[in-house]
């Protein structure tokens, strides 16, 4: 109840009240400083996704020669070559799951610098086109007249 007496407060005096809107996803999609974030992550990641691309056709070139070879080969053979393939296939799931954890940690690491960064410019261009308010996402409703996201996004790449 208290938001909707809030709301009526606000739309009473929006035309005196310079409102602004940012859309920080657009920002940390389409900014600059994003794109090139996601270029610096690409080259620092790429050679331990090809690493694991490669492990994961190791693996499975060994399982196929073990299905073809077990008719033919002893059974110690058999029992030797299926725990060199598990020991492989965990391997492969430790590699895996630390590069993931490594890349959604520096994402998170390059998000929050984009955040700090894209929050200073915002408060900047608040400041200096003397904005009483700016919102950022979770609106229901904002009209592209308000929307300084272009600007923002133009001042994060300076």
């Amino acid at each position: 109840m208290a938001s909707g007496c809030m709301l009526v407060v606000v739309s009473a005096t929006a035309d005196e009240t310079k409102i602004g809107f940012v859309s920080t996803e657009r920002i940390t999609r389409e900014s600059e400083p994003a794109k090139a974030s996601e270029a610096r992550l690409e080259a620092e990641f790429s050679q331990r996704r090809k690493d694991l691309q490669d492990f994961t056709i190791k693996i499975k070139a060994m399982a196929e020669k073990l299905d073809k070879d077990s008719p033919v080969i002893s059974e110690s053979d058999r029992l030797k070559r299926q725990r060199e393939l598990s020991d492989m296939d965990q391997d492969f799931q430790r590699k895996q799951r630390a590069y993931r954890e490594d890349v959604n940690q520096r994402i998170n690491e390059e998000t929050v610098k984009l955040n700090e960064r894209a929050t200073k410019v915002i408060k900047q261009i608040a400041e200096a086109e003397k904005f009483d308010i700016v919102l950022q996402d979770n609106v229901v409703y904002f009209s592209p007249r308000i929307d300084i996201t272009d600007k923002v996004m133009k001042a994060l790449s300076k």
